[in-house]
């Protein structure tokens, strides 16, 4: 990195950590943070989780789980449900000749359904890759469903499913601590005893970490907290994992009738998982997840086909080696939110224009879920909503007190005690011979070019060679028309107050600022920052209409700058295209060329005849400034005569006025929201008593669209 580029970048890390973007950071992120513990932020968070689950890629059915399906032209079939044991033996049976690796029974049989209960019972006890299910229930509040008769509990499965309180299914439960009162002994879930038989036919057993967490060959079952991942106080009891689902479709389905009849390839079936379960509607054994919101239709998934999203879970991260998810902890969850936090306000710090504030925070934010999207492509889950959250209030809280202490620094200005300029100090300088010979004025400016030439005076792009780099300015040249001391010394005064009136409101960042004010030769000059751009003369082009939105920013970014410099009591007097430039740095408007100078020109140039001055553009400068008599509103005229342009694409002194009214024609001509229209009618309204009244009354209303 090169010394001026580690130096720019000192200079942001060192205002950035002593400022205000700091301050607003640790507030904002604060504030977040408090919000999140209190688990305001949720339901966000798990909505965006849902929209990754759906963004990811598909995996397709899953080609170790089988499922056999009870739909509703089964039960018309079978005339009755539930159906009875001997046709669910005659299922098992089937399904066995095909040499599944395991059966899983996710239909309740704690009550016996004659004829055939005995052979099924007898089924269920001596084939031993049979899981069956029962429901462990609410402990006090309720006992649950039974297990079938004599079945070994190594074999049964709890069918409990957790969901969450917007009642999708995020979570994995894979083990608990039965109640003493319940009906089902299960400890193992429906979902973990398929996948244990099944992976214990390949020698993998499960196990226990130091750490006790169950182990299943490489893969550990790292188990949630109450605050893992998007949640924030949820019930963790019990063994939980996050849910990952592999696809809408996760498995082959079958129904029931095509096996009772044998219409289906018995290869669906050998040394696959084959679930049975009812898919029905009338069964009410359907839940929601994270897919529901992409679906028109369906939208609640059956629960043996959660079950067989979470059988599918872990055979995958246990056989394909692929990751469980994993989350950011919880005490790094502050540092990141901290970090997106100074991103923003770093942003609304750097740039100016709202606009382009506005593109570069949502960009940091697509770039934010940009970052989410990879981690989760990597089974990782961190924090979205409060990142950008954070980053969105830092961002409106700098911009917020940027534009406070703009729009109040010109009264901290004015309460300031007055500078006391002893202009008996300011002598008729000479500049020296070698001076003139190089063409410096005041020793330091280097003219490069002569930009413009009014009738009191010359414009100058110059170079200041008294810094570093050579920086180009604005030298503007004034010259009396009388050389007499008394009306120098009348000529001095007012120079010197008029230029520090220029002085306060180039403080704004987007007005020119002033650099220097000198006399030499008894004439006088005026030194301004350079603006780098193109002026909005080039952007209103005759005959080309620009947008509505495009209207809006530009009367918002100069009303901006309006309020400023009204706050001094200074009207520009000369708001036209040519007088505002569009900054190459960052795209934002600049006022440049204040009539205060004209008038200075004038005054400069005639004093004490001359008190009054008409100073302005045709068509642009309102009736009142032409009779040399501006007030504030005069500017706000002007700025609603450029809106009006930009919108017709007609030149101000162009576009009609009523022969009577005097008011402005221009509704005709465009199609624009009557809002719009309302704000532009007021600001060029032809007496000033009904126009508004301030610059501050014109942003409220645009604030409005």
């Amino acid at each position: 990195m090169s010394s001026s580029k580690l130096g720019n970048f000192t200079k942001l890390a060192s205002s950035l950590l002593s400022g205000t973007v700091l301050v607003a950071s640790v507030a904002v992120s604060a504030l977040v943070i408090g919000g999140k513990q209190l688990s305001l932020l949720e339901g966000l968070e798990l909505s965006f989780a849902d929209s990754l689950v759906r963004l990811q890629p598909d995996q397709g059915v899953d080609p170790r789980l089988l499922v056999v399906a009870v739909d509703e032209e089964d039960i018309r079939n079978l005339g009755k449900w539930p159906t009875s044991d001997r046709v669910i033996n005659q299922l098992l049976d089937k399904l066995n000749q095909h040499q599944p690796a395991t059966i899983g029974l996710d239909i309740y049989r704690d009550l016996p359904l004659e004829p055939g209960n005995a052979e099924l019972v007898t089924n269920l006890q001596l084939t031993d890759n049979i899981i069956a299910v029962c429901k462990s229930g609410n402990g006090d509040r309720e006992r649950g469903v039974a297990p079938p008769k004599e079945i070994p509990i190594e074999r049964l499965g709890f069918s409990d499913i957790v969901v969450d309180s917007d009642s999708i299914v995020r979570r994995n439960l894979l083990t608990i601590t039965p109640a003493p009162n319940s009906a089902c002994p299960a400890e193992y879930s429906f979902s973990f005893q398929l996948a244990l038989n099944y992976l214990a036919k390949r020698g993998i057993k499960l196990e226990k970490t130091d750490q006790e967490y169950w182990k299943l060959g490489n893969t550990t079952f790292t188990p949630i907290n109450n605050d893992t991942a998007e949640y924030q106080n949820v019930d963790a009891r019990g063994y939980q994992i996050l849910l990952n689902y592999r696809s809408p479709k996760v498995a082959e389905v079958i129904t029931l009738t095509d096996v009772l009849q044998g219409k289906f390839d018995p290869k669906l079936v050998t040394g696959r998982i084959v679930l049975i379960g009812v898919t029905a509607s009338s069964g009410n054994d359907f839940l929601y997840t994270p897919y529901s919101k992409g679906q028109r239709e369906d939208l609640r998934m059956p629960g043996v086909l959660v079950h067989a999203q979470a059988v599918s879970q872990i055979l995958t991260a246990v056989i394909d080696n692929k990751s469980l998810f994993w989350a950011m902890p919880g005490w790094a969850e502050v540092p990141w939110i901290f970090v997106w936090s100074v991103v923003g306000g770093v942003i609304a710090w750097r740039l100016l224009h709202p606009l382009a504030i506005v593109g570069a925070e949502i960009a940091a934010i697509v770039g934010l879920g940009g970052v989410s999207l990879i981690i989760f492509a990597g089974f990782g889950k961190v924090p979205l909503i409060p990142p950008a959250l954070a980053l969105l209030l830092t961002g409106a809280s700098v911009a917020s007190y940027k534009g406070y202490k703009n729009s109040s620094l010109g009264e901290q200005l004015l309460l300031e005690p007055a500078n006391s300029t002893n202009y008996e100090e300011y002598e008729t300088k000479l500049p020296p011979s070698e001076t003139a010979e190089s063409n410096l004025l005041d020793g330091r400016y280097k003219v490069i070019s002569n930009i413009g030439k009014g009738g009191f005076g010359e414009t100058y792009l110059a170079e200041d060679t008294k810094q570093p780099t050579y920086p180009e300015c604005v030298v503007k040249q004034l010259k009396p028309t009388r050389t007499d001391e008394k009306f120098l010394e009348l000529a001095r005064r007012f120079f010197y107050t008029e230029a520090e009136t220029l002085e306060k409101v180039g403080k704004h960042d987007r007005i020119p600022q002033l650099l220097a004010y000198f006399e030499a030769n008894k004439e006088f000059y005026l030194v301004q920052e350079y603006i780098k751009g193109h002026s909005l003369s080039d952007e209103l082009t005759p005959g080309k209409k620009l947008s509505e939105p495009y209207v809006i920013a530009l009367l918002k970014d100069i009303i901006e700058v309006l309020q400023f410099i009204h706050g001094f009591g200074v009207i520009h007097r000369d708001i036209k295209p040519g007088n505002i430039m569009r900054r190459d740095a960052d795209g934002r408007l600049v006022l440049i060329d204040f009539g205060a100078v004209k008038q200075l020109e004038t005054q400069v140039a005639d004093l004490p005849e001359t008190n009054t001055v008409a100073i302005g553009t045709s068509g642009y400068a309102p009736p009142e400034q032409l009779l040399g008599q501006p007030v504030l509103n005069s500017d706000v005229y002007a700025l609603g005569m450029i809106g009006i342009q930009a919108l017709i694409g007609l030149p101000a002194v162009q576009i009609p006025k009523d022969l009577e009214t005097k008011e402005v024609i221009w509704r005709d001509r465009v199609q624009v929201s009557d809002k719009l229209a309302a704000i532009l009618n007021k600001m060029v309204a032809y007496r000033h008593q009904e126009r508004y009244q301030s610059a501050m009354e014109v942003s409220k209303d645009l604030q409005q669209i």
